[in-house]
Parts: C-alpha cells; structure tokens; sequence
C-alpha cells in the first residue's frame, strides 16, 4: 500500500512539476478533488519524493533574518549571506537588491530614490523593462557629487533609461540653511515638478548615511552645527532621507530646525513602502536605529552588518 501511494504521490508530482499540467486537468484525469491533489502534492515535498532547488548567486542566512525579525518587529529583512570572495559582496548585494526592487515596483508608479554607490550598483543591474505609468522622482536635494557616479540626479536618470520612462529631479543642494531661501525654493517652477511627484510616491529605495557620511562633503563638514542646529552630533546613528537619528532611530532635528531642502520628514514616512539597502559594517550602528525606530518597511542587509547588529544586542 505504501509502495502504490508513493507511486501516486510520484506520478501526480510528475504530471503538475515536469509535465506542467494544470490542476484541474490532474483532476480529471485521476478523478481526484483539487483539494486531495494539492494535498498530495505537498505529501510529496514533505517525504522527499519532490525535491526543489533553486540556483541562485546569493544565498540567505534564514536564521539571522528570523531572529531579527523577530527581534524588530519587521516582516521584510532579507540577510544575504558574505561570498567566500569579498570582492564579490558588492556584485552579490547588488544583483539580489536589483531582482528585489524590480519585482517590488512592477505596480507601483511614482518611485523615489536617494543616492550612493550601492543604489549606483544596484541600478547597474536593473534590467531592461516596460512600463507605462511609471516615474522616478528625487525627493530631497543633491548630495553635490556632482562629478561622482554617486551623485543624486544620475540615479533617477539611470533607473528612468531602464525602464524609458520620465524622472523628475532636484536641482538643488540638500541642505540649505537660509529659511527664506529654503523656502523660496519650493514654489520655483525647476522644483515643483518634482516634488509634486514626490508627494505620491509609492515606493522609496534608499541607503543609509552615518556622520563620515557627512564628513566627507567640504560643505557640509564645515557648517555640521548649522546644518543640524541644536543637535548633539555624538548622539547620530545614522542618517536617513537627510536627517539625522539617533540608535533609538529617533530623529535629532526639530521639524522647525530642519535645513532639508525635501519634502517634509512625516510625508515621507507615510510612504507606503520604504527599502534601505545596507552592506558595509562600518553602517552597522546606522541600520540598528533604523530598525529601532521602524524607519523602514523593508530592508536589506549583508550578513557581515547583521551579525554586528546581534552581536551588539546579545541575540
């Protein structure tokens, strides 16, 4: 008895995986209900007759994503696994957070993105699409790289060629510390565009900053008081859509002390679904807070970041 059932089990499996018959046509021909085929179906993964494997150039560290999870309260976490060659991390992140995001905005139709060389990487290994309602959009000034593979206006150019479809940009520094001028800004025609289309964005896909972040714009390293006024600078964590937080994911900047040139800090946070992507361990502090304070919806991390963050919480 064992022996026949195995065998049905074997012949179903053959017929719906190899054969490709759709479950209505195994019904009929073995006069079996949908429910016992899949039922029998599944038999047949659980015992080992049906083996399924996926070939891919990354792999999960399923415990690591289960545990901070479970941890942060977040049902998005992907932890990729560290290749054997480091030199083939960047590659790896890169093509895994490039098949995530695509599959991600196939319905959306206003996507934001912020700048960096991972989300660079990342675009690197978009591939060619068609969409018909589709824009990328900035939401928040330019990192002024201008001459950097890694400067703000080049991401949504690059992503809107994959797809052939319209981008809006900012044209404008991140950070502007005359209020008036600031403000002045928003209601010129070169931005309005833009932040119009930031206002319904669907999605947002992100890296995240630290203080060396900040550091390493001239500019912005020399007027860091002025920039985040009233901040203690010790207490940043992390820097996410311009503003700093602390590793409670907190935010340190007031609405009233904020010089981002962006739409505003609780706009953005209503967007429905926003993604950081974080590879470097050096950001490991940075993507704690972001978890502490459920800045993100999603979020995508290399193994190496993930074992920092429960390394330092003792999980």
């Amino acid at each position: 008895m064992d022996a026949e059932h195995n065998q049905l089990l074997a012949t179903l499996a053959q017929d719906y995986y190899l054969s490709k018959m759709a479950i209505s046509d195994i019904s009929k021909k073995y006069h079996l209900s949908r429910y016992l085929i899949m039922k029998y179906l599944d038999e047949a993964l659980a015992s080992g007759i049906v083996s399924i494997n996926i070939h891919t150039d990354y792999d999960r560290n399923a415990k690591l994503e289960r545990t901070l999870q479970q941890h942060f309260k977040i049902k998005n976490l992907i932890v990729i696994k560290d290749p054997t060659n480091p030199q083939d991390r960047d590659q790896v992140i890169a093509t895994f957070a490039a098949n995530q995001v695509q599959s991600l905005i196939r319905d959306c139709q206003t996507v934001g993105l912020t700048w960096g060389e991972t989300i660079y990487a990342m675009l690197d290994h978009f591939n060619k699409q068609t969409a018909s309602q589709l824009t990328f959009t900035q939401f928040m000034g330019e990192n002024m790289r201008y001459h950097s593979s890694a400067a703000s206006m080049r991401m949504v150019q690059k992503a809107a060629a994959k797809y052939d479809v319209p981008y809006q940009t900012i044209p404008g520094p991140l950070y502007i510390i005359n209020d008036q001028a600031r403000t002045a800004l928003y209601q010129e025609p070169a931005f309005t565009a833009a932040f119009t289309a930031a206002r319904r964005m669907d999605i947002i896909i992100c890296g995240l900053g630290t203080r060396q972040s900040i550091n390493s714009i001239p500019a912005w390293a020399e007027n860091t008081d002025r920039i985040f006024p009233g901040v203690d600078l010790s207490k940043i964590a992390g820097v996410a859509f311009g503003r700093p937080y602390d590793l409670h994911g907190r935010f340190l900047v007031s609405p009233e002390n904020d010089k981002t040139l962006s739409i505003p800090l609780d706009q953005i946070m209503r967007v429905p679904r926003r993604l950081a992507i974080v590879q470097r361990k050096s950001k490991f502090q940075a993507a704690r807070g972001a978890l502490e304070g459920k800045l993100f919806t999603d979020m995508i991390l290399t193994e190496s970041v993930a074992l920092r963050i429960t390394d330092a919480l003792g999980i």
